[in-house]
């Protein structure tokens, strides 16, 4: 099986059992009742088959945990310093992974079940990548392909941070594998890092102070403590996985469709902001990005912009004023105040806010207005 699982292209393989994770349920339910998953609602759906394989499939007798690698080339983290354009998270700079590993698990989830048959046994298999209702991290630490990391991501020896994970629900009764220690020590490089203070103790997040949470999840405006702290990401964050120190072990992807394309590694804000829907929809076509859709784009590189501190690009910022979502125009209200001169921005707001009829929009250009 792991032989035909790296022929397919995968760089992990390992085995657990459905009741592997006993401590799954508690957790899960201590961050929902804290509201630290925010807007992700999907999370507290079926919260009883997340927390517990036994509960999505009761038939289940193993899980196998793939893992397919996608570290990056060169410094993920030099693009922050290019204040004019925008910070893409290395996961959506190419093909979206949940196709591609999805793909992959059902060739070999058949290949399974093919050399089961041949010794004369019968089984069942359901593939899952992220979006159905398992909490791949803790699997695949209890198969031992990693470990979760103060993070709480997942990290691995061979490959650092960058592993998509992807899983194999079957019937059929496989040997478990052995979890993988933590090694993680008193390294707390990745609670340092991270920018809004998001990962506020070892093992433990707030999801709602993540930068990928508030630029990818979260539907409504950025709360203003947390714009400037964003930077130029305009989808997703890799601080915390980025300075892991495992990663001095993380090697190149070498699935091609999980090689980065070229324009969108660190693009100009100023193209992106004169992005139309349907432009946006064709330059992010078969990608992650694309998912959050225009508005939410929006919003998150009039962030960047205002963070820029390129006064260039305030017409780019003045023409959204006049976009069909407030959430569009209220970030703009907030980028303009950090790119125009106080005269300038007064008359503007001379012209815009009494025309204004988005509640929310008006209160941006209230508080920004305020002494």
């Amino acid at each position: 099986m792991r032989a035909e699982a790296s022929r397919l292209g995968f760089d992990a393989c390992q085995v657990t059992s459905p009741d592997a994770i006993p401590e799954a349920p508690a957790r899960l339910a201590a961050f929902l009742e804290q509201g630290r998953h925010g807007d992700m609602d999907w999370l507290a759906e079926r919260r009883d088959w997340r927390a517990d394989p036994r509960r999505l499939w009761p038939e289940a007798r193993s899980i196998i945990l793939l893992g397919m690698n996608y570290g990056p080339a060169g410094d993920v983290l030099a693009g922050l310093a290019q204040k004019s354009a925008g910070n893409i998270s290395v996961y959506a700079r190419h093909r979206d992974y949940h196709d591609v590993v999805k793909g992959k698990l059902k060739l070999l989830a058949a290949a399974l079940l093919s050399r089961a048959q041949k010794l004369g046994e019968t089984g069942e298999v359901k593939v899952f990548v992220d979006t159905a209702p398992v909490m791949e991290k803790p699997l695949a630490a209890a198969a031992g392909v990693g470990w979760q990391g103060k993070h709480t991501n997942l990290v691995s020896r061979e490959f650092g941070s960058w592993l998509f994970l992807g899983s194999i629900f079957t019937t059929l009764d496989l040997p478990a594998d052995t979890p993988e220690d933590d090694y993680c020590g008193n390294c707390r490089a990745c609670l340092d890092a991270c920018p809004t203070g998001a990962l506020d103790a070892p093992y433990s997040i707030d999801a709602r102070l993540c930068v990928s949470y508030l630029t990818i999840e979260a539907r409504g405006q950025i709360p203003r403590d947390l714009r400037e702290k964003i930077g130029n990401r305009i989808y997703g964050c890799d601080d915390c996985l980025a300075v892991c120190p495992w990663n001095k072990f993380a090697q190149g992807a070498r699935e091609a469709k999980l090689q980065a394309r070229a324009d969108l590694l660190c693009p100009p804000l100023a193209e992106l902001a004169e992005l139309d829907e349907t432009t946006f929809r064709e330059k992010f076509a078969g990608g992650p990005v694309r998912r959050i859709g225009f508005a939410r784009f929006l919003r998150n590189v009039l962030v960047a912009i205002g963070n820029s501190g390129d006064g260039s690009l305030a017409p780019l910022a003045e023409a959204r004023l006049r976009h069909e979502s407030g959430l569009v125009r209220g970030m703009a209200v907030w980028t303009l105040a950090r790119l125009l001169s106080r005269e300038k921005f007064l008359t503007l707001a001379a012209a815009r806010r009494e025309t204004e009829i988005d509640p929310q929009v008006r209160a941006e250009w209230d508080w920004e207005l305020s002494p």
